[in-house]
């Protein structure tokens, strides 16, 4: 007796875990999880950001007192915000076109398979690996004008003077300074990117091209960059979203902003309207400001090369 209802309990379990592993067989519950995940951490803060733009933090009394649309009449009065903004596409364009260039040319040159390929592959991961802030400090050493070696060759090849360097002076060279440690830390994943493209790619239309007397050039540019372009869109939308948004570090740790609001980028003039100077609810705008202009360009993007998800 006692067999049998241990055979009927042991013969149960099975069906019992199948039945609990059915649950995740369709997509319905991973795509709850995707709807909670993309609530709680991308629409929740979004439309927490537009309802804290609406008021105003008092310091005496500690609260929020309602401001209505005036953090949003300020946004387009400010000054300061369209310097930052100008500042912020100069960074942005600088950093975007000689990342490109860099990381297309080196994924080129390692598709030709040259000796050594796979170290310096994986060695390019490294840069990416460190903390944007680690990275400032580091190039804030060897852009110093006194014993940075970044400067040192500078000044001997006579691309700086010690009356303007990297850091100081009237900052003709500031956003130099803090361009140099995002390129070095961010054309590998360019260039990883668009490797990874040129791998994937068909030989059968190059061998065609080839048989047909086409030479390099028009290989690449028939061929290569056609096939090449919805990878080439989505490397530099993400480029462009980081180097938009995140490059407080680099700004933060070796000018300030300055000298002179030169390289006050958006990402830097929201936190300290943030945070110290206590202007939460104008922060929030700048915030949901900066939000806008990257929708708007990635719809953009997408739209000129016709992009499909």
């Amino acid at each position: 007796m006692s067999r049998t209802v241990t055979g009927q309990h042991s013969s149960d379990k099975p069906s019992q875990l199948k039945k609990a592993g059915a649950i995740w067989d369709g997509p319905t519950p991973w795509l709850v999880l995707a709807v909670l995940w993309l609530a709680v951490f991308s629409i929740f803060p979004f439309l927490f950001a537009v309802y804290r733009s609406f008021f105003t933090f008092s310091t005496q009394s500690g609260t929020f007192v309602p401001a209505g649309l005036e953090n949003w009449v300020r946004l387009f009065e400010d000054p300061r915000v369209w310097n930052a903004l100008a500042v912020t596409l100069k960074y942005v364009s600088l950093g975007l076109g000689i990342e490109f260039v860099l990381g297309f040319g080196i994924a080129l040159l390692y598709n030709q398979d040259p000796f050594g390929v796979s170290f310096f592959r994986t060695a390019m991961v490294l840069p990416m690996v460190v903390p944007p802030a680690v990275v400032a400090l580091m190039f804030q050493l060897m852009e110093h004008d006194s014993f940075g070696v970044l400067s040192y060759y500078a000044y001997k090849l006579r691309l700086l003077t010690p009356q303007e360097p990297f850091l100081g002076g009237e900052g003709k060279h500031a956003m130099t300074a803090i361009l140099l440690p995002d390129i070095w830390q961010w054309t590998p994943f360019m260039a990883l990117i668009i490797l990874a493209g040129l791998r994937s790619l068909p030989r059968d239309p190059f061998d065609a091209a080839k048989v047909d007397g086409a030479n390099a050039w028009q290989r690449f540019r028939y061929l290569t960059l056609p096939m090449l372009r919805p990878i080439i869109v989505i490397a530099v939308l993400f480029r462009v979203i980081d180097l938009f948004s995140k490059s407080f570090d680099y700004v933060y740790i070796l000018t300030a902003g300055g000298p002179g609001r030169r390289t006050e980028v958006l990402s830097y003039y929201d936190w300290l309207t943030t945070f110290q100077y206590t202007n939460w609810g104008y922060g929030a705008v700048l915030g949901v400001f900066m939000l806008v202009i990257l929708v708007i360009f990635g719809n953009v993007l997408i739209r000129v090369f016709r992009l499909r998800w």
